[in-house]
């Protein structure tokens, strides 16, 4: 019987992307062969170093040449003496589109040992996930100016929504909701008492496919306002949150808070018949670069749903062990202290993970 084999593209990034890549790659070499399968890495250096040399942020190839992969591991993008937004919208943005990864998964999930901002909350009241739609709404570039730079200055900005778009993202969060199989409860995420086109749109599709195909699945409602009250005043009450691409940016931040901030967030752009891409949700923190002292785990966890994403379930399961593991010997991940090194603790999670 052949070997299961994964072709991973390498993005490092910038700033401390290529530590806690590296951090992440060290687990992933732990528990392969103890769970039988490999993976071959190729490394690309797109980033702010790439573009400050060559002007280039990406070539016209890359996009092809990433298709061809299994999956992306991305580091961070971001350097302070790039302009921001050519990066972002170079790189992220157009691997997003282009990739056509038109899910962004976040879990938002509280490890014991990880503190919260939210008093009198644990691990039993916060694990959720949110899953955004990640091509379409306010993020697609419709729009512009007419008059800039004069005193009638007019700038518009379109949120796109299409049946199409809408509909596969709600069937991949009812297929997630199904599958995931906690409170089996989907919470649509809007605002149709103002934005009442596009979540007319959403509200209208989520109820038809949600009562033809998924009778099983439990639906609710609340608008964006409500649901940022309620991941603060009672987290326990998701199960599986779904929306637009706005509010899914936004909504995800704050759950990175109230799981212990975005050293342990991480996410992935999934499209669920081509290449996906997963990366920890925090920055490049440049100003820690080469300190040995950036938090790895939301990249080792990142890592963790690539694995998972893959079919890799078991691999999956135990790296996340080695991420609960090492949550419990950190000092303060809200205060931004391990007391570790960035090595110290990839060590950790590898050695935990890699003896299953």
């Amino acid at each position: 019987m052949a070997q299961r084999s994964y072709r991973i593209a390498v993005i490092p990034g910038d700033g401390t992307g290529p530590e806690v890549v590296a951090e992440g790659l060290k687990v992933l070499g732990a528990v392969a062969p103890h769970y039988g399968f490999r993976c071959e890495t190729h490394t690309y250096d797109f980033g702010g170093d790439r573009y400050l040399r060559t002007g280039e942020v990406l070539p016209d190839s890359a996009v092809d040449e990433l298709r061809q992969f299994d999956a992306i591991y991305l580091g961070a993008i971001g350097h302070p003496q790039v302009k921001p937004g050519i990066l972002e919208k170079g790189i992220l943005l157009r691997l997003r589109f282009e990739l056509d990864q038109y899910i962004n998964l976040r879990p938002v999930k509280l490890y014991p040992g990880v503190e919260t901002p939210l008093k009198d909350k644990g691990p039993d009241d916060i694990d959720f996930v949110v899953v955004r739609e990640n091509t379409e709404g306010l993020y697609c570039g419709a729009g512009g100016f007419l008059r800039k730079g004069t005193p009638h200055e007019i700038a518009t900005q379109e949120l796109i929504a299409t049946r199409f778009g809408v509909e596969r993202c709600l069937r991949y969060a009812f297929e997630y909701t199904r599958k995931r199989n906690k409170r089996r409860t989907l919470t649509l995420c809007g605002k149709t008492n103002v934005l009442t086109y596009a979540f007319d749109l959403w509200e209208r599709v989520f109820h038809e496919v949600g009562t033809r195909d998924y009778p099983d699945v439990k639906r609710d409602y609340a608008h964006v306002d409500a649901i940022c009250m309620w991941m603060v005043k009672n987290p326990e009450w998701f199960d599986v949150i779904v929306t637009d691409n706005m509010f899914g940016d936004i909504i995800t931040d704050l759950g990175a808070m109230i799981q212990g901030g975005l050293g342990i967030a991480a996410g992935g752009n999934i499209n669920p018949t081509g290449v996906s891409m997963f990366e920890p949700m925090g920055g490049s923190a440049p100003k820690y670069t080469g300190q040995n002292v950036i938090n790895p785990l939301a990249a080792i966890a990142a890592l963790q749903m690539m694995l998972e994403t893959l079919g890799e379930a078991e691999a999956a399961a135990a790296v996340e062990r080695g991420v609960m593991y090492a949550c419990t010997r950190l000092e303060s991940l809200a205060a931004g202290r391990m007391g570790y090194s960035t090595t110290e603790v990839g060590d950790m999670v590898a050695e935990v993970a890699a003896a299953g």
